[in-house]
Parts: C-alpha cells; sequence; structure tokens
C-alpha cells in the first residue's frame, strides 16, 4: 500500500511505487488516494479527479494499481482502515507493507491507531537524501525492536517490523511545487506523465480562480 493525496499524481510517486515492487519483490503496489486525509489540509480537487489522474498516470504498468478502497468510505481516511481492508482481502499469512515518506514517518505517533498499523502490516520508510531527523520519544518508543536492515528479513512475517529503505532513484519531484507551477501558468513538462498533464490542462485544474 502506497498511500497519499496523491494531488496531483506524478512521476516521483509512480517511480517509486515501480522501485518499491522491484526492490521489495512484491506482487503489487496498490496506490491509494485519500478521501479525507486526517493530518493534512483539503485537497485542491475532488477525490474522483485525483484518482482519474492516478489511473492515467499508472496506465498498463504492470504490478500497480489505482486503489479506490478510502474513497468509497465515509469519514476521515485512516490508514489502519485501509490496511484492515486489505488484510481481510489477502488473509492473514499475507506479507503486507504500508509505504510511508520519511516527513509521513516522523509524525507516525499522531497517527490514528499507530500501533494497530504493526499489527496489520510492515512500515517501510522511504528516506529522503541527506535528511536526518532526531525522533520523538513517541516514535522511538512505538518502533523500538521493529526495524530490520534488510527486505528479506522484512518478509519473514506477515506484519510488524519497520524497513528504512533508500530507493535507486529517488526523484525529488514536489506536489506542492506542481500546483504552484500550475497556478501560475508555468510548465509542468516532464514532471507529469503526459497523460495527466494533458487532463489538468484540459480541465484547468490546480488554477487560480
Amino acid at each position: 500500500m502506497l498511500g497519499g493525496t496523491f494531488d496531483p499524481v506524478h512521476l516521483g510517486h509512480l517511480r517509486s511505487a515501480v522501485e518499491l515492487l522491484e526492490v521489495l519483490g512484491l506482487d503489487r503496489v496498490h496506490m491509494v488516494p485519500a478521501k479525507v486525509p486526517p493530518l493534512r489540509g483539503t485537497p485542491q480537487v475532488t477525490p474522483e479527479e485525483r484518482l482519474a489522474l492516478l489511473r492515467l498516470g499508472i496506465g498498463d504498468t504492470p504490478g500497480l494499481v489505482a486503489d479506490p478502497r478510502e474513497l468509497e468510505r465515509d469519514g476521515p481516511s485512516y490508514s489502519a482502515d485501509t490496511l484492515a481492508s486489505l488484510r481481510r482481502e489477502y488473509g492473514a499469512q499475507a506479507r503486507l507493507v504500508m509505504a510511508l515518506g520519511h516527513d509521513a514517518f516522523l509524525r507516525l505517533a499522531d497517527w490514528h491507531s499507530p500501533q494497530r498499523l504493526f499489527e496489520l502490516a510492515h512500515l517501510v520508510v522511504i528516506d529522503r537524501p541527506g535528511f536526518e531527523a532526531p525522533l520523538s520519544a513517541a516514535l522511538a518508543e512505538l518502533i523500538e525492536g521493529r526495524e530490520v536492515s534488510t527486505p528479506g528479513a522484512l518478509m519473514q512475517r506477515p506484519a510488524g517490523s519497520l524497513l528504512r529503505l533508500a530507493l535507486p532513484t529517488r526523484m525529488a519531484i514536489s506536489a506542492t511545487e506542481i500546483r504552484q507551477r500550475l497556478a501560475s501558468d508555468r510548465s509542468v513538462r516532464f514532471l507529469l506523465p503526459e497523460a495527466v498533464e494533458e487532463r489538468i490542462l484540459a480541465n484547468l485544474l490546480y488554477r487560480r480562480r
């Protein structure tokens, strides 16, 4: 599971998903747009539009799935509920992984039911190059004894461990920067998949009203 607002989906998101698939030897990556992100501001476009852009971005890429399950639920988009849904779907012995960026990881202790995340899945933290920050006491306590050093060690059991992972490409593309560029009518070429860019421009998304 790779969740996020995908506001909008860009090549950094998609390349990370492909590299997670390869490095961890996964069967598939569910890319799950949040309907109502609990710890972030309201996205600029509707959940349905963000899902449509995600589907365009993924296209026919093997192993990547645009998963609408958070859009089909009422209330905040809690990752624990999404993982519980995936666990019911794949069974108790499936090895589930939730990937998240380093910034999100630093706030993990503030998430809804953070302990439950480890009961349902492994967590993989996508490290940011050159970025180190001290862990809060609550976060250090949450992950104590859970960290492993290799994908092989992670996959020894269905859930419960943490792996920090530096992906090969590490594309430093920011959705915030893309939105700012679109709002000021600057080029976003080569930051987004072509089909995503075409839909955004055709529908005047992210433009200042």
